[in-house]
């Protein structure tokens, strides 16, 4: 499947004028990984939060939050400080008959994930292929247990299990010392970086037969807010989380393409 990577050209939306990055000394994008690409695709499901009768736009459906400045930005970023290809992105289903061209999916607030029938079938076979999932943005064990429930449907036999420092995914492209708990917005101007009981933040996964860290898991920490909001002058205090969720989230997306 990392054969298949489709990519290239990140688009971009600022939020209120110049963004920090634009602000950041000039470096070089780094060289080892030319020829790889990669293409943010957010997943649009069905949540079981809101029926549809009761959602007044796209806006209302989970799957939208920080959607389309998170991916836009984090799109931008990775093209600056590598050489891999980086296509504008997109919105897939796990039932779109092109979902295989993109091996890495993203997918915001699991924690009201409702996965058909026919959805956690994708879902495996695109991982067991080789593909690799990031699920971000949720907290604490309400949510948690909710979103263990639908991995098990995908895998009834496979462990969730913490990644520790010493993993690849810390320092196959930033060398990272500890995992951050990104704020969401909200939490962080209300000077706290949790939600919803989720204390403590961490990385977990599920592994494929190799060993390959195939199901990568934000938990209780939320990345996403970090991208969105990176160009907000308004909220200085915020940018050290913001290059945190850079940070964090390119060592994945670059471990997802050489693992």
């Amino acid at each position: 499947m990392k054969g298949s990577l489709v990519a290239a050209g990140a688009g971009v939306l600022l939020w209120g004028g110049l963004s920090w990055l634009d602000a950041q000394p000039a470096v070089g994008p780094d060289p080892r990984f030319a020829g790889l690409q990669w293409t943010f695709a957010r997943v649009r499901y069905e949540a079981w939060t809101l029926p549809p009768d009761r959602r007044y736009s796209i806006y209302d459906e989970p799957w939208t939050i920080d959607y389309p400045a998170a991916e836009q930005n984090l799109s931008r970023r990775l093209r600056s400080v590598t050489s891999i290809q980086v296509n504008e992105p997109v919105v897939v289903t796990l039932e779109d008959a092109n979902l295989w061209e993109y091996p890495w999916l993203y997918i915001v607030e699991p924690g009201n994930l409702r996965l058909k029938e026919a959805e956690v079938t994708n879902l495996r076979e695109f991982l067991l292929r080789g593909g690799t999932v990031t699920f971000d943005d949720f907290h604490g064990p309400v949510e948690w247990a909710s979103f263990e429930r639908e991995m098990k449907r995908v895998f009834p036999d496979r462990r969730i299990i913490d990644l520790p420092l010493s993993h690849p995914v810390f320092r196959c492209f930033y060398q990272i010392d500890a995992y951050p708990q990104t704020p969401g917005l909200g939490s962080f101007l209300q000077g706290r970086t949790w939600e919803k009981g989720g204390f403590e933040a961490r990385l977990r996964a599920i592994e494929d037969d190799a060993g390959r860290a195939m199901v990568l898991i934000n938990w209780n920490t939320d990345m996403g807010d970090g991208w969105e909001w990176s160009n907000a002058a308004d909220y200085p205090g915020y940018v050290k989380y913001t290059a945190q969720a850079y940070r964090m989230q390119i060592n994945e997306i670059i471990y997802s393409l050489t693992h």
